[in-house]
């Protein structure tokens, strides 16, 4: 149990890394990449 916790606390840091790391990133790179800013959280964590 105590395993899986720290697996779902790294992927949630990894998920809110990736969101910050797009939000970062301007309107053209996200074009350029297939991203729209305002799905970036849902593609995050569902995936494309």
């Amino acid at each position: 149990m105590l395993t899986s916790l720290a697996k779902r606390f790294q992927t949630i840091r990894a998920h809110r890394k990736t969101v910050l790391e797009l939000n970062r990133m301007d309107d053209r790179m996200l074009s350029d990449i297939g991203v729209m800013r305002g799905d970036i959280d849902r593609m995050v964590r569902v995936g494309r």
